[in-house]
């Protein structure tokens, strides 16, 4: 499917009179309900039809054909791109930046602390009260967060302060 289909059925919905028995076939109504004369209904039931948006039916009647739309969205779309499993996981638990709720299983439990380990600067030392304040951002129950970190090796802990220890490096 071409753009220039796009652009003909664009085309089509920018016209009074096709919009017009568009959405009188839209709404379930006849073609006449469009309240255009008998040439200029015909007409734009033609060009409709052409334009792959209508459709006589087996009794002589006119339906809108939905699934045109569906085509074209279809055809003008990129291909989706190919995510990781970690970006998955990560749209997955987060949204907006915070957290839905800390995932119970280990493997995606790891992902999402790599990440959250991720706003810790490497030799940077921080104060507990700073460690909560960032990761309040992400889950309310920070202290979990805290503790998990610790446990999983991505932040080590003495006298608390906390600095980076684990997790990946982004460059």
């Amino acid at each position: 499917m071409s753009d220039e289909a796009i652009r003909q059925v664009l085309g089509l919905l920018y016209q009074d009179d096709t919009l017009r028995v568009l959405s009188a076939l839209a709404l379930e109504r006849g073609p006449e309900e469009s309240g255009l004369d008998q040439d200029a209904m015909l007409l734009a039931l033609n060009r409709l039809e052409r334009g792959g948006l209508a459709v006589q039916d087996g009794e002589g009647g006119w339906r809108l054909r939905r699934e045109r739309f569906r085509e074209l969205l279809h055809a003008s779309a990129p291909p989706p791109e190919p995510v990781s499993a970690e970006e998955k996981v990560l749209r997955a638990f987060l949204v907006d930046g915070r957290l839905r709720a800390i995932p119970t299983k280990r493997d995606k439990q790891l992902i999402v602390l790599n990440y959250i380990a991720q706003v810790f600067e490497p030799g940077v030392r921080y104060p507990e009260k700073a460690v909560n304040v960032a990761l309040r951002a992400f889950h309310d129950d920070y202290a979990a967060l805290r503790r998990y970190l610790v446990d999983d090796g991505m932040l080590t802990r003495e006298n608390n302060v906390y600095w980076r220890s684990g997790g990946s490096v982004v460059t």
